[in-house]
């Protein structure tokens, strides 16, 4: 990673993404942000040292309202790359326009299973296999250009629980190379 790059993390679950940033690149996450206190990835972030930005949708009159109070807390860390690590909130234009580029993680190969609960729509559908996308983010539900993809089998017998098993560590090492190829200047949005 190029000394000085800074990235800020978005979070709403256990932070398993956020782990694998913060393993890859310590001294490099400048902040992890996010819409739920109880989110397991803000302890792991204050166990990294990693400041925690809480910021409660309850109280916000739009969306828009919310997205804006989130960017000016993300922006006050001076980062250049805003990561969705298991982010479960749509982010608007008030966000999205605020920074240079926001990266992704999907568990599905996108266009396939936008949106929420993507493994279970996978094994639901019957499909051979499945996979993980990081992409950039645009407004539209993980709709932004592609940045890499990686397909993994479906199995006999899988359940969402062991097919997740299975894409966790791929979600782990696109996303971490994902991050360096942008600061490296390898992809664009």
């Amino acid at each position: 990673m190029p000394a000085g790059a800074r990235f800020a993390v978005l979070a709403s679950g256990s932070g398993t993404n956020l782990q694998a940033l913060l393993d890859a690149y310590p001294g490099h996450v400048a902040v992890v942000a996010g819409d739920r206190k109880e989110a397991y990835a803000f302890e792991r972030a204050r166990r990294a040292g990693v400041p925690v930005e809480h910021v409660d949708p309850r109280g916000f009159q739009t969306r828009e309202d919310y997205d804006r109070e989130l960017a000016e807390r993300v922006a006050a860390y001076d980062v250049g790359l805003v990561v969705g690590a298991g982010y479960m909130r749509i982010l608007s234009r008030a966000f999205l326009d605020r920074f240079p580029a926001i990266l992704n993680v999907h568990p599905s190969l996108l266009p396939a299973f936008r949106g929420l609960n993507a493994v279970r729509r996978a094994l639901e559908a019957g499909v051979g296999e499945t996979g993980v996308t990081v992409h950039f983010m645009t407004e539209e539900v993980d709709a932004g250009p592609v940045v890499s993809q990686e397909r993994v089998p479906v199995l006999p017998g899988d359940t969402e629980e062991s097919l997740l098993e299975r894409l966790h560590p791929v979600e782990h090492r696109l996303l971490v190379r994902a991050v360096a190829d942008y600061f490296w200047g390898r992809v664009r949005p």
